[in-house]
C-alpha cells in the first residue's frame, strides 16, 4: 500500500475520511457541552467540505489554523463517569476497553455513510482507514516493536493512558 500511493494520497485519503466523522465529533462534543469543539466541528466541515474538495485537503487546519476535536463517544461515556471495563484485543478490531467498544459501535451509528452505502463498502471504508492510518504511521509502529520487551503490555499502558488523558480534557 505505501509502496503504490504516495503520501499526498494517502494524506488526502485520511482527510476525507475525517471529513465524514464530523457527526461523530459534533455530536461528542455537545454531549460533553464544548461548545468550542462543536463550533470548531461545525466550521471544518463547511471549509473541508467546499474549498478542501470534498474533504480532501485540510484546508482548514493548513490554511486557517482551525483544529480538529477528536471526540468520541468512549469519552462522553467517561465523562459521564462510566469506567473503562476490562482491556480487549479482539481479531480484526483494533484494542479497546468495553466502555471504548460499546462507544465504537454508537460511533459506527453515528456514520451517515453508513446509512447510505452496502455494509460491504462500510467495512472497505474501515480498511481503508486502518490500512491508510498504519501506512502513513509505518516508522512510528517499526521503533516501538524494537525498542519494547513486552509489546502486549507496552500497547496495553500506552491506550489506558491516553484514553485517560483524552477524558480528562
Amino acid at each position: 500500500y505505501d509502496a503504490v500511493f504516495s503520501d499526498l494520497v494517502q494524506t488526502g485519503i485520511r482527510n476525507m475520511i475525517e471529513n465524514l466523522d464530523v457527526v461523530r465529533r459534533l455530536v461528542n462534543n455537545l454531549l460533553q457541552l464544548k461548545l468550542g469543539g462543536a463550533t470548531r466541528e461545525v466550521a471544518r466541515f463547511t471549509v473541508n467540505s467546499t474549498i478542501g474538495v470534498a474533504g480532501l485537503f485540510d484546508v482548514a487546519k493548513e490554511g486557517m489554523g482551525i483544529e480538529q476535536s477528536n471526540e468520541d463517544t468512549g469519552q462522553t461515556l467517561g465523562v459521564y463517569g462510566l469506567g473503562p471495563g476490562p482491556y480487549l484485543v479482539l481479531p480484526f478490531l483494533p484494542v479497546t476497553t468495553v466502555r471504548d467498544g460499546v462507544g465504537m459501535l454508537a460511533d459506527t451509528a453515528m456514520n451517515p455513510m453508513s446509512y447510505f452505502i452496502p455494509i460491504g463498502a462500510s467495512i472497505g471504508k474501515k480498511a481503508t482507514d486502518v490500512v491508510n492510518e498504519r501506512s502513513l504511521n509505518l516508522d512510528k509502529f517499526e521503533h516501538v516493536e524494537e525498542s519494547v520487551v513486552d509489546l502486549y503490555s507496552a500497547v496495553r499502558n500506552a491506550y489506558l493512558q491516553r484514553r485517560a488523558a483524552a477524558i480528562k480534557e
